[in-house]
């Protein structure tokens, strides 16, 4: 009896440890969290008050939290007792195997933060990178959120970024607006031209400087096309790009310009 006395006071010895081990565990946990939350807060405040740029602001953000929850872990398994070097070793082992695995995650990784550095766009700018239009909403540590004007979000890669071309709409204080034009063959291109140039300009938000460019841009079976080029800020790009394709339709419909028709030539021969 003596003997199932003491493994009964053995088990619960155990048993008390290991329950207050874990409920200290859970604790250190909570607070570990709380804490790196709280840390995430302050650490805005001070970027968004020092007015540092969204996108530079938010990959601080991801890459402090990622280290202080690795940081967190650590130490938690210091207190399991577990040797922390014996961890160490381990995680780089499952970095080595993970990085051998999933290499693109670390191309990805180190373009985010050419992407950070080089500054080729920011949140909020309306860009075309790696096939895909659209307003950009984050850039993360692997990828980057655009939003397409037909309001989709699309994350693409960094590094595929990084590898393509990148067209930044909003770098410039302003951008050229592609419309066309076709006549009929008959039509007085001069006296089209002039219109066009007249009743463009007085769009709202096409800008006085540079004027509206209005050339022939190539010559068709139908007659000649125009290229109707007006100037506008980014932000009003489509809104000139409709109200231009509507003035030129009903301007020369107001003007008696005659409707471009397809020309046929039918040959009749009498047997």
């Amino acid at each position: 009896m003596d003997n199932v006395g003491q493994y009964q006071q053995l088990v619960a010895k155990y048993a008390t440890e290991l329950g207050t081990k874990v409920m200290a565990v859970i604790l250190f946990w909570l607070v570990g969290r709380w804490l790196i939350g709280m840390v995430g807060r302050m650490l805005h405040g001070v970027l968004e008050r020092q007015k540092v740029d969204p996108t530079l602001m938010r990959y601080i953000g991801n890459f402090v939290a990622v280290t202080l929850n690795i940081v967190l872990v650590v130490a938690i398994l210091g207190y399991c007792g577990i040797q922390t070097t014996t961890f160490a070793a381990l995680v780089a082992g499952i970095g080595i195997a993970i990085g051998a695995a999933w290499g693109g995650l670390l191309s990805n990784l180190a373009a985010g933060i050419f992407l950070v550095v080089l500054h080729p766009f920011k949140v909020g700018d309306f860009v075309t990178v790696a096939g895909v239009t659209g307003t950009i909403k984050e850039i993360g540590l692997f990828v980057t959120t655009i939003n397409t004007p037909d309001n989709v979000m699309t994350l693409v890669g960094n590094s595929k970024i990084f590898a393509d071309t990148i067209q930044n709409y909003a770098a410039n204080d302003y951008r050229r607006v592609e419309l066309k034009c076709q006549l009929a063959g008959s039509a007085d291109h001069v006296a089209a031209m002039q219109l066009l140039r007249k009743k463009l300009a007085t769009l709202p938000n096409v800008l006085k400087e540079p004027a509206v460019e209005v050339e022939i841009l190539e010559f068709t079976l139908v007659g000649p096309v125009l290229a109707v080029r007006p100037f506008c800020h980014n932000d009003h790009y489509w809104q000139v790009y409709f109200d231009g394709n509507r003035t030129i339709r009903e301007s020369l419909a107001e003007a008696g310009f005659p409707p471009p028709m397809p020309a046929q030539m039918v040959l009749v021969q009498n047997q």
